[in-house]
């Protein structure tokens, strides 16, 4: 896997600033045309195309100058052709004019919408820090690193939820994905999340904190009405890392199975049986299970949502992260999910279809 390309980054900056020399090549190639050509032939569309792309492209004052200048040279070569006098000659100065008072207004409207969108992105990311707050780095010999990718470009939130928590029981990690979308999905991200937030601290195990949970999400679903009430379900998978030792304990609740990976290889963690997902437990076997795989220093821990094996490229290949991942060896948990997250767009085209939640943590020698 490589890191993305600096180059690419610096061909769209040299693109972005030779179009923003376009309303000048308008206007210059208009009035080159308009003067070499026949007196009855006219740039109009030049002169009015001009300020318009400068409304898209450049800054209010760029906008202004760039009305001004169309009119300006419209009014000099009418005069040079001796049309300024007459009827025509005026009603297109006048088209020329009203154009570029209208650049001037698109422009100012781009500019509030733009406010708008940063305002309520800050808004979302507000929320996102507030709801999925950003993990500590490190704790104790682990290093930890999250990341979240929302399908609704400029959303910051969805139904993926991660939570990473210190407790006297080791460190106790939750990722997990709420069916559903919009605002109840969040609302749904916000009771399992607090409700793990309690629990780990206070339940000496993990099928404790996982019980928790699960009273706490079909109470949630019994407040909704229609298919949410039935259909309402969070599938998640817990992880307990104690600060020493080199082993970690999981409770898979129909989730994707962690990946482990150490020097290259890549094992997949695969619950020692198949559970129903949380909120789903009375239509199953009773109790959870909890299993232990090792954990050695340098081995790092993988979880994320099923918007990472969902993901499909344009013949419809889902992506596989344990073969994409076999054979390379990571400096750490972030360069592990940022060189993860660019073969992922790399893959699909920069398509996301569904949100997608990666929490990885390595551990480090005590």
């Amino acid at each position: 896997m490589r890191a993305p390309s600096a180059g690419r980054t610096a061909v769209r900056r040299w693109c972005l600033r030779r179009l923003q020399l376009l309303p000048l090549l308008l206007l210059a190639g208009g009035a080159l045309l308009d003067y070499r050509t026949s007196p009855h032939f006219s740039a109009e569309a030049f002169y009015t195309a001009a300020p318009m792309t400068a409304a898209a492209l450049l800054s209010l004052r760029a906008t202004i100058l760039a009305g001004l200048g169309a009119c300006a040279i419209d009014f000099t070569l009418l005069t040079h052709f001796g049309f300024i006098g007459d009827s025509g000659g005026r009603s297109e100065l006048a088209a020329v004019a009203t154009v570029s008072a209208f650049a001037v207004v698109v422009n100012r409207l781009m500019y509030y919408s733009d406010v708008r969108l940063q305002s309520a992105r800050e808004i979302a990311l507000a929320v996102q820090h507030a709801v999925l707050p950003q993990p500590p780095a490190s704790i104790g010999p682990l290093r930890i690193a999250v990341r979240y990718r929302s399908a609704v470009k400029g959303a910051q939130i969805g139904g993926d939820l991660y939570s990473v928590q210190d407790t006297p029981y080791g460190v106790r990690c939750l990722v997990g994905d709420v069916r559903g979308k919009g605002m109840g999905a969040v609302k749904v991200v916000d009771v399992a999340l607090g409700v793990f937030r309690e629990a780990a601290e206070e339940e000496p195990t993990l099928v404790g904190v996982t019980a928790r949970l699960e009273r706490a999400l079909v109470r949630e679903a019994e407040r909704r009405a229609g298919p949410e009430r039935t259909e309402g379900f969070v599938t998640g998978v817990l992880a307990e890392i104690p600060l020493s030792g080199d082993g970690l304990r999981l409770v898979n609740r129909g989730h994707p199975a962690p990946l482990l990976l150490h020097g290259g290889v890549v094992r997949s963690a695969e619950p020692s049986e198949p559970t129903l997902p949380l909120a789903l437990a009375e239509l199953g076997p009773d109790g959870d299970r909890t299993d232990t795989v090792p954990f050695p220093p340098g081995t790092t821990l993988l979880l994320y949502t099923d918007g990472l094996t969902e993901a499909r490229n344009h013949a419809g290949v889902f992506y596989d992260p344990g073969v994409r991942l076999t054979g390379h060896d990571f400096s750490g948990p972030d360069a592990l999910l940022d060189a993860l997250l660019t073969d992922v767009s790399r893959h699909t085209g920069g398509r996301i279809t569904d949100d997608m939640a990666l929490l990885a943590v390595t551990r480090g020698r005590s």
